[in-house]
């Protein structure tokens, strides 16, 4: 089994894993993009497409943050249902919005089908399943909601959905078609490629140590060299390095760890039992957990908690005692690969935009969705900050933004996941 949990499944399958070199000299750009995940791969992509000149920087490897530990499902919309955010946006904002995310596979797979982008994708949608009874019910609430705003969502029950997932433990399903999974890496790194095809300047190892505002431009340090840029975006997300920045530039949220478990690759009967179409999967339960399997036939199990941390030992439990109880004939399978990643969560689980000087803005806080909204967000930024002004985005950006209370709600996110489990382990043993 591979215990380093810095190292995803998703790297050992990556086709694409050139390295980009290191800033090498001064330079000068329209854009400057700080991130190399989901939003500023395809902020810098959406960019250079325009004929701008882009300079995009990542202190590690493109992919190395969430992009790279991702779930690899490309939903539409939010966790939230579209009342709860129009109820947190106000309805005008709110439906825009639900409109531009739900569209959200549309660009994710439109970009790797006009790129050519290899990343396993698969467009059979995906599964809210049932963990219990209320679950159910919240289910039928999410798809009247989402029907009255033109999701096409239909409500499995608990035959279909065992038929879907090769697991009697659901008791029903919300089947949204317009989704589906990748491998998260590869397109991202995909998005990163097209990017300097199209033009930009990709850079790997290049921590960002100050940004100020010089005059009527940005002046960002890396190592011994300068980027001068028009227009700047913070595309940090959860992995954000400490830098001497302006007020606002640096993202605030929740952080919270996600811990991801891969079976060795499937039997043939197996595979054309379990989630035999492919779609991705998570449930309704407080502590979510999610199942999906990749091109090679493994079977991924998600959930919350950290995994290389003090409740390493309850959370391989939890994954052990939850692949046994999806799929008795699995438990003595073996896990191959364990790794983990962190989440920007907000406190009403809507990604923030601010504005934090003139032709500057940092995206954050996708609360667990950083496909679809890493994409639309990116993309929508690289049009604002080239000309096309702040109504390009799909949601207004706002002068700051604070979690005051980030450090007490990542406690209770991080021990809920971890009492949740050992309750789950006691019971499983009483």
């Amino acid at each position: 089994m591979t215990s380093d949990t810095d190292r995803p499944l998703w790297r050992l399958g990556a086709s694409d894993l050139i390295g980009y070199a290191g800033m090498t000299g001064d330079a000068q750009a329209d854009l400057l993009v700080i991130g190399g995940g989901f939003t500023g791969c395809a902020a810098a992509l959406e960019a250079a497409t325009r004929g701008a000149r882009v300079v995009l920087v990542e202190a590690a490897q493109i992919g190395h943050g969430g992009s790279g530990r991702n779930v690899g499902l490309v939903n539409a919309g939010l966790w939230l249902p579209p009342d709860q955010v129009c109820a947190a946006l106000g309805d005008e904002a709110g439906m825009r919005l639900v409109a531009a995310l739900g569209a959200a596979p549309d660009a994710v797979f439109g970009l790797i089908n006009t790129h050519g982008i290899a990343c396993e994708a698969r467009r059979a949608g995906t599964l809210h399943l049932a963990h219990a009874p209320s679950g159910l019910r919240d289910l039928e609430h999410r798809l009247a909601q989402g029907n009255r705003t033109g999701a096409p969502l239909r409500l499995l029950d608990a035959g279909e959905t065992a038929a879907r997932t090769g697991s009697a433990a659901f008791h029903g399903a919300l089947f949204d078609p317009r989704a589906g999974t990748i491998q998260p890496l590869q397109y991202c790194r995909g998005l990163a490629r097209a990017a300097q095809v199209a033009g930009a300047a990709i850079h790997e190892h290049a921590p960002v140590s100050r940004l100020t505002r010089q005059g009527d431009h940005w002046a960002a340090r890396i190592g011994a060299y300068t980027v001068r840029a028009d227009a700047v975006l913070m595309a940090t997300n959860a992995y954000h390095r400490g830098m001497g920045a302006p007020r606002g530039a640096a993202p605030t949220y929740v952080p919270v760890r996600y811990s991801q478990f891969a079976t060795a690759p499937l039997s043939p009967e197996m595979r054309a039992r379990i989630l035999p179409e492919g779609e991705g999967a998570w449930d309704t339960a407080m502590v979510m957990s999610s199942i999906r399997t990749d091109a090679a036939g493994r079977l991924i199990v998600g959930g919350i908690g950290d995994v290389a941390g003090a409740g390493r030992g309850v959370h391989h439990a939890w994954a052990r005692r939850k692949l046994a109880a999806l799929y008795p004939d699995l438990r003595d399978i073996a896990f191959d690969h364990v790794w983990q990643g962190d989440i920007a969560m907000t406190s009403d689980h809507v990604p923030k935009v601010v504005e934090f000087g003139p032709n500057a803005l940092s995206i954050f806080g996708y609360s667990g969705r950083g496909i679809g909204p890493g994409t639309v967000f990116g993309t929508a930024a690289a049009r604002a900050l080239t000309g096309g002004g702040m109504d390009a985005l799909p949601l207004a950006p706002v002068a700051g933004h604070r979690e005051p209370l980030a450090p007490i709600k990542r406690h209770y996110y991080e021990t809920g996941a971890i009492l949740t489990h050992a309750i789950s382990a006691r019971r499983h043993l009483s």
